[in-house]
């Protein structure tokens, strides 16, 4: 894990796929090759409790590289994920990257780097800067997480949720867009079609899923030393996520921004598509169950 504090360059290029914000808050400029996180979900804290466990160091291989300025070097244990959200930060990427190794085993590669900056950032994708949100990039397969996003545009334009696990759920959608990439699904996107059945559409639904399996085995899932890393997820994180799912699905960010709904438009899906895919990833958690693509096109309306 990285950070490049601020810098970079500037308006994303490149080739690949672009997903625009819902409700045009991406801001000027193409987006080339990126999927771009909208539709935000929360796993929140209980107050007062000490959810991070594991003594033993974080693997350095995920933790920096040669360009890291030094914010994440005092990250070590659990102890210091549960009194510093920048470590809290380190824990959640351990915990994704340890959960996808055990699910895919030879099949799964870690991504390059989780990389958090403020202004703007260069990409493997090209440039982009905060008006992006936090997006997952193939051609580098690395994770970009604009620190101000959250406050600046997922809370105050958005009306989003606010608190610490908002990010970490952002976070585990985008590893699952990683793991979609691996998978082969990723390059079935080909077009820029939208509409609630797209492929698009059928991408981040995906990675709902993905993120809801992480969820349901976060507790239970051990690092490299058979330790567990989050110890602590209840029922209560579970409903605020699917409350500030359904708040945040493409129909009600129109709705907010435009005052109608034009689903033909849709990028993210749905609020209700939203829910449904993330507790079908939660409560039956497979990859099979998980596989959007190959669902009828009521199946991804989450109609019966």
């Amino acid at each position: 894990m990285r950070d490049t504090g601020s810098g970079g360059g500037g308006g994303m290029g490149g080739a690949g796929m672009r997903i625009p914000i819902p409700g045009g808050m991406a801001g000027k400029g193409g987006v080339g090759g990126l999927i771009l996180v909208v539709v935000v979900v929360v796993i929140g804290l209980v107050t007062g409790a000490n959810p991070f466990g594991g003594s033993d160091p974080y693997s350095p291989s995920r933790l920096s590289d040669a360009e890291d300025s030094g914010r994440y070097d005092h990250c070590e244990t659990g102890e210091d994920a549960n009194e510093d959200h920048d470590c809290a930060r380190v824990a959640i990427e351990n915990s994704l990257t340890d959960y996808w190794d055990s699910e895919l085993g030879g099949k799964f590669r870690p991504i390059e780097t989780l990389t958090t900056f403020s202004g703007s950032v260069d990409t493997g994708c090209g440039g982009a800067d905060s008006s992006v949100g936090p997006f997952y990039c193939p051609a580098d397969d690395s994770i970009y997480l604009d620190t101000t996003f959250f406050d600046q545009v997922l809370e105050r334009q958005l009306g989003g949720p606010d608190g610490g696990f908002v990010e970490f759920y952002v976070l585990a959608h985008e590893y699952g867009h990683h793991i979609s990439n691996l998978l082969g699904f990723m390059a079935q996107v080909r077009t820029q079609e939208t509409g609630p059945t797209s492929p698009g559409v059928r991408l981040e639904l995906q990675a709902d899923c993905y993120a809801g399996m992480w969820a349901h085995h976060a507790t239970t899932t051990e690092d490299e030393a058979g330790e567990v890393l989050i110890e602590d997820l209840s029922q209560e994180d579970i409903d605020l996520a699917i409350e500030a799912a359904e708040a945040v699905g493409d129909d009600r960010i129109q709705r907010k921004t435009q005052g109608q709904v034009n689903e033909e438009s849709w990028t993210h899906g749905s609020a209700g598509q939203r829910k449904h895919w993330f507790l079908i990833g939660y409560e039956q958690g497979s990859l099979d169950d998980c596989d959007t693509f190959s669902a009828s096109d009521d199946e991804v309306r989450a109609e019966s």
